[in-house]
């Protein structure tokens, strides 16, 4: 598989719309590749993998994932979003770069590592429901893979490798009031009680700052009160954005705020926590070697729920994803099976 056939498959991605719990139809086309390639293929709901034809259990196992689902489309198109268009070396379409690229340069990488033996097994894996989260995506068919020793997480780094990425949580926080009338001097307004509570998280600082991800940032994002001018308002609500470094778990963080707030506060989940690899591992080596200089991602993937020492790399711009006119160069995706190929062709890790 060259980068020409990826860049057609990548094409027809694009033109079926694969919203999270809607990617059966990108499946079936991965499928298809597979079986092209004479690859054995396993499906659980819109999930699907490959295994290496040579598989040795006394291996350690590599995986290459990337999701298959996309946002929906937002913002103002110039084109139908749906509807591939190159364009001045730039392929235009839903998912062309959150994360297409990913998916055909993975493909072809996992197609190409498999006509000589390695020192390791590798899975291929088009994961279902990432964008949402969702409980039929990586959470559901990861223990389907079998033993996985290191997991590559492809998603738009512009082929740096993401060592390290924040953890998330959705805070819903509630403050109760007492509803009176606006004009006298009665009730008790939630509002206000809401506002202390947001000015600790605008300005609350967590002691930790990591190198890679540097300080936990909070950010009140929403705010819900009051139905009509002159009543006091008795309920008030707003959600938090939480993003956590690595020196830190979910819990950890949820634990302080609670220490600090008076409103009563709802996590949505507490399972997206901070991952990162270390930076001695063959694969980060290898990546090194190659002039690819780690970092850390402010974003989360899969990462955050595949219980392995994982990676995220891939080829794009994350500035890209959930745009309008979103696009992957067609040079990023050449370029990103051929780095795939070049970091682990004869690499060796431990079980």
């Amino acid at each position: 598989m060259d980068t020409k056939e990826a860049i057609e498959v990548l094409k027809r991605i694009i033109s079926i719309p694969s919203f999270s719990g809607e990617e059966g139809q990108v499946a079936d086309v991965i499928t298809g590749i597979l079986q092209k390639y004479r690859f054995d293929v396993h499906r659980q709901g819109n999930n699907v993998w490959s295994r290496s034809p040579e598989f040795d259990a006394a291996k350690p196992t590599l995986l290459l994932d990337a999701h298959l689902d996309t946002v929906r489309p937002g913002g103002a198109w110039d084109t139908d979003p749906f509807a591939p268009t190159v364009r001045d070396g730039k392929l235009y379409g839903l998912g062309s770069n959150d994360t297409g690229g990913s998916i055909v340069s993975m493909l072809a990488a996992f197609i190409m590592l498999n006509r000589k033996p390695q020192a390791y097994n590798l899975v291929y894996l088009g994961s279902a429901e990432e964008e949402n989260t969702g409980a039929g995506g990586m959470q559901r068919v990861f223990p389907e893979l079998g033993r996985i020793d290191f997991a590559l997480v492809g998603e738009p780094t512009g082929m740096r490798p993401a060592i390290a990425e924040k953890g998330l949580m959705v805070l819903d926080c509630h403050v109760a009031g007492v509803s009176g009338h606006a004009a006298r001097e009665e009730g008790v307004n939630a509002i206000y009680g809401a506002l202390q509570d947001i000015e600790w998280f605008r300005t609350y600082r967590f002691e930790r700052v990591s190198e890679l991800l540097g300080a936990v940032k909070m950010s009140v994002t929403g705010i819900e009160a009051g139905t009509v001018h002159n009543v006091v308002p008795a309920t008030c609500r707003f959600m938090v954005d939480v993003r956590v470094n690595e020196l830190y778990t979910n819990l950890q963080i949820l634990d302080t705020i609670r220490r600090h707030v008076k409103c009563e506060v709802s996590p949505r989940s507490i399972s997206l926590d901070s991952s990162s690899v270390p930076a001695e591992h063959p694969v980060v080596r290898r990546c090194r070697e190659l002039g690819l200089e780690p970092y850390g991602s402010p974003t989360t993937s899969n990462q955050a729920v595949i219980p392995c020492t994982s990676l995220k790399i891939g080829p794009g711009d994350s500035a890209r994803s959930h745009t309008a006119n979103e696009y992957i160069r067609l040079d990023e995706i050449e370029r990103g099976i051929e780095t795939f190929v070049r970091i682990l062709d004869g690499i060796i890790i431990e079980n």
